[in-house]
């Protein structure tokens, strides 16, 4: 006895939707890694600024970070590099938001990369 296709229940469509979720995970990850990876690169920096912080003061400091984030084409100012330093110790502070666009939505990314570090 043999059965049609349609009888054991073997079609085209799931293909078809596992195609389009391959697409769109394809799409998603084309937009986001991107920009995960800038922002990685961004947040070594706050690191290796902060590890300098005995060379460097706090304009120097925060004039690399904005340095860096404009090279990475990171949507980062002057209101949101924040350095703290006190006798002992530094902190640097990012916080940035990168929208990224898929078609018919844009996706607000928020960043906050914050490192603190004893000072030598």
């Amino acid at each position: 006895m043999s059965r049609n296709r349609r009888e054991r229940g073997e079609g085209q469509f799931g293909c078809l939707v596992g195609l389009v979720l391959l697409v769109v995970a394809g799409l998603i990850a084309y937009r986001l890694i991107p920009v995960k990876v800038r922002a990685a690169e961004l947040r070594d920096t706050v690191v290796d600024e902060c590890k300098s912080a005995g060379q460097h003061n706090d304009k120097q400091i925060k004039d690399s970070i904005l340095w860096k984030a404009k090279q990475l084409e990171l949507p980062v100012n002057d209101q949101d590099v924040i350095v703290k330093r006190s006798q002992s110790y530094i902190k640097v502070s990012v916080k940035y938001t990168v929208p990224v666009q898929f078609p018919g939505y844009t996706y607000n990314w928020n960043f906050e990369h914050s490192y603190e570090n004893p000072v030598f």
